[in-house]
């Protein structure tokens, strides 16, 4: 479980969170598994202008990660990844004003092509899934996100 000094919000106090989230968790196909690093390991960065969002995401992923760290907005995501260059795993909110997600993951991607990128929208069209890979995000999900379904897709790049 993560301590309050490995879970940073934005410069915002972490604060408590009421629930968790608990799931039950399959076995994945290992063709597609990170072999560097394992779930306990990971530092993951929540990118989502909305801040009760990030939270519940939080609250889905504080057993099984390192650290995590939360921004507001796509280009706090690019200083953050430029600040932290052994971030794994980016959960990227695509609808976020002034930066979107995809240009964020572009900008990403100029200096970061090995982080996994995971889009989290509610924009779930054919369309917007296409736009996310294009943009260099390596999957999708969609928004409201289910918790068994988050780590089912983390799982999917780094094991169990």
């Amino acid at each position: 479980m993560l301590s309050k000094s490995e879970i940073q919000l934005n410069g915002h106090p972490p604060g408590l969170l009421n629930s968790t989230t608990e799931s039950k968790m399959s076995e994945i196909v290992p063709e597609q598994l990170d072999k560097r690093r394992t779930l306990n390991t990971l530092k993951i960065l929540i990118t989502d202008d909305d801040i009760v969002s990030g939270k519940l995401i939080l609250a889905m992923l504080k057993r099984i990660s390192k650290q995590i760290l939360i921004v507001t907005s796509g280009k706090e995501a690019i200083e953050t990844c430029r600040d932290h260059t052994d971030i794994d795993l980016i959960l990227m909110d695509i609808a976020m004003p002034q930066m979107n997600g995809y240009e964020a993951t572009r900008l990403i991607r100029q200096f970061n092509k090995e982080v996994i990128i995971i889009a989290q929208t509610s924009l779930a069209l054919a369309r917007d899934i296409e736009d996310a890979l294009a943009a260099g995000c390596d999957d999708h999900i969609p928004k409201p996100i289910s918790g068994q379904e988050l780590i089912l897709m983390i799982q999917k790049y780094f094991g169990s």
